[in-house]
Order: structure tokens, then sequence, then C-alpha cells
């Protein structure tokens, strides 16, 4: 097993991953002549672009029941 598989990705190296897939599939979306691939294309950019404004980038990984939220429960 590779140890370096086991590692976080650093945000900034995610966030490019998440931008570069982004242009890849609007570049599919236009180079497309079906139009329910078209379709198809546009709602993947659409997850792939809330997925890289998604809040849970900006707790550097974390997920959300581990973040406090300021109360106890």
């Amino acid at each position: 097993m590779d140890i370096r598989s086991q590692r976080p990705m650093p945000r900034d190296a995610t966030l490019s991953l998440l931008n570069a897939a982004v242009k890849a599939v609007n570049l599919a979306k236009e180079l497309s002549s079906v139009t329910p691939v078209k379709a198809v294309f546009g709602t993947v950019s659409v997850i792939l672009t809330m997925i890289r404004v998604s809040p849970l980038l900006v707790f550097g990984g974390q997920l959300e029941d581990e973040v406090d939220l300021g109360y106890d429960g």
C-alpha cells in the first residue's frame, strides 16, 4: 500500500483538480452534438461547481459532525 495515497490533499490542490474537472466537462459539453449528453454534462458541471464552493472545503476537510457548532448535544 502506498503511504502517499492516505495523505489528505491540500486545499489548493483539491480546488485545482475541481477547476480542471469543471473545465473539462464544459469543453465536453460544447463539443457534444447529442442533446441528452449535453444535459448530463451540464448537470455534472453544476454538481462539481457546488462541490468546489462547498463550505466543507472551508473547514479544511473536516466533516460537518466534527465541526464545533457552539452547542452541546
